[in-house]
């Protein structure tokens, strides 16, 4: 997958005085990409031990480290699946770009971007993994400002570009500590160092992190930037955004807190529940006062958030109060519900696109009707409703 991301990358932005041809790169290559990450993430999932590797970064101290493991191999499936549902999207989606935006550099961000998730996942070092965090950041940023010539796309687009480096910023600090602690930046050294830590330094990394984490997540309060990116973004950008690159921060929190940092304090595990239960009734009640169809979409994310964050701060609470098989449970819970809202909330962004394409409005008060001329649309949204409802069978 990381070979097909990068070749589609250099083809779009070689081909981009031939958008046509530029479109059908984008769109095939990434549906190959995510074709053969899906079944890298299989393997990954059902194999019993990590695959571990490393590349030389030519610079001392540091390595491209590289670890696939069942998480990473759920968190890439995940991807996977939406990457191959957007490429698929996008080949109709795009035509009406064709002779008014440049394709080649639209599908070169785009593939940029599925790379840059891709080793965010799979990273075993802090140096790569901070190193694919900016990149997706700044690849994201071109993808919200593609249509830069709005004041609203800019005004957004400068919003997440520094939630983003506050983000970044939080971790590189984190990654500081307990690199300062273990004396490497692999992720496997950090468990050791971590116990060893004194209580005030160890609440210092966590707080870090979640703060790091939590901005890319989006929960409540740092949630400022998602309204206003997700909107403003292409519709298929804005499925990948709500679908795969905000749980990039719940990836972060599940790699770091129950792996990297070991036995955290019980006040941790109650703070994650709480600031997940915030976000999911804050974000509900923004989301009932919205009648913008995407932005309504956005708010209904950070509510998702906040259940994930529920069932995150439940199992580290169980962690620490021994009882594994309940800490267990909550993660699966997390987990899956983390795939479960990637995949309908895609389904809804996009058909959110397909409505704003027809209609040229977003405005849910002045939509009604559209049943009738497009009923395949309609019965898609009818699907990912069902999915946002929580109703049999999904």
């Amino acid at each position: 997958s990381v070979a097909s991301y990068s070749t589609g990358a250099v083809a779009c932005l070689a081909s981009f005085r031939r958008p046509a041809l530029a479109r059908y790169i984008c769109c095939i290559a990434a549906l190959a990409g995510a074709g053969f990450g899906a079944l890298a993430a299989v393997l990954g999932i059902l194999r019993g031990t990590p695959v571990r590797f490393s590349v030389s970064s030519g610079i001392p101290l540091f390595s491209y480290s590289f670890s696939y493991d069942a998480l990473a191999g759920f968190f890439n499936l995940a991807l996977a699946i939406l990457a191959c549902a957007v490429s698929i999207y996008s080949l109709s989606y795009l035509k009406e770009f064709e002779g008014k935006r440049n394709i080649g550099f639209f599908g070169f961000l785009f593939h940029i971007l599925l790379l840059a998730l891709t080793i965010t996942f799979t990273a075993a070092d802090a140096f790569l993994f901070l190193t694919a965090w900016e990149v997706m950041a700044l690849a994201a940023y071109g993808l919200v400002t593609y249509y830069h010539e709005d004041e609203e796309t800019r005004r957004a687009g400068l919003l997440y570009i520094i939630m983003a480096h506050i983000d970044v910023g939080c971790l590189l600090l984190g990654f500081a500590l307990l690199s300062q602690a273990s004396g490497s930046t692999e992720f496997a050294s950090f468990h050791a160092a971590a116990v060893q830590m004194s209580s005030a330094r160890q609440a210092a990394v966590f707080v870090l992190f979640f703060l790091g984490f939590g901005i890319k997540a989006g929960m409540i309060p740092f949630h400022i930037w998602l309204p206003a990116a997700h909107p403003v973004a292409p519709s298929n950008i804005s499925a990948l955004l709500s679908g795969i690159v905000i749980k990039t921060g719940i990836y972060g929190m599940v790699r770091i807190f129950l792996d990297s940092l070991g036995g955290l304090p019980s006040w941790a595990g109650l703070l994650v529940l709480i600031v997940g239960v915030v976000s999911a009734v804050l974000g509900v009640l923004y989301a009932l006062m919205e009648h913008d169809l995407k932005r309504l979409l956005a708010y209904h994310s950070i509510e998702n958030i906040g259940i994930i964050l529920m069932g995150l701060g439940a199992a580290l609470i169980f962690r620490v109060e021994g009882h594994p098989q309940l800490a267990g449970v909550a993660l699966i819970a997390a987990i899956f519900h983390t795939l479960n809202h990637a995949i309908f909330k895609c389904l809804l962004f996009l058909g959110a696109g397909s409505v704003l394409h027809s209609t040229g409005t977003r405005n849910m008060e002045k939509l009604g009707g559209l049943i009738r001329p497009m009923p395949v649309t309609a019965f898609c949204f009818l699907i990912g409703a069902v999915g946002i409802s929580g109703l049999p069978p999904l």
